[in-house]
């Protein structure tokens, strides 16, 4: 894949996740995924995404930084939510937050199949504490 074209499907990824399109989630990401080193397959990645959003209702993932270099991604997304109960391990229970996510994706055939994920938790933590 040239940088456009793995730019192009990483969006296409993020606007798969923001319609919650499960069904396609498969044409994006391996069989054989793996999350920050942990095997967990496309059914495990799914599991994880349809968690996040029965927790966070109003998740939406947004790029704010994005840079392409095959075949590897690495982005900063940005959230702006309400979690309904806990997120990471912080009682959140209804309280707007905003944090961020830095990604690094490792693609293979064309899809997602290594990614490792470092999640803003402290910038949660301030917000409610």
């Amino acid at each position: 894949m040239n940088r456009q074209t793995l730019s192009d499907t990483y969006r296409a990824y993020i606007d798969c996740l923001n319609r919650q399109d499960w069904p396609a989630l498969g044409q994006l990401v391996d069989e054989d995924a793996h999350y920050n080193g942990q095997r967990i397959g496309l059914s495990g990645y799914r599991a994880m995404l349809e968690r996040d959003f029965r927790s966070i209702p109003d998740l939406r993932f947004v790029i704010e930084r994005l840079i392409a270099d095959p075949p590897h991604i690495a982005a900063r997304l940005c959230f702006d939510c309400t979690p309904v109960g806990e997120l990471f391990g912080l009682p959140v229970n209804g309280r707007r937050v905003v944090f961020s996510e830095n990604v690094f994706y490792e693609f293979k055939h064309g899809k997602i199949w290594n990614v490792w994920s470092v999640i803003d938790k402290a910038a949660v933590a301030a917000q409610i504490l």
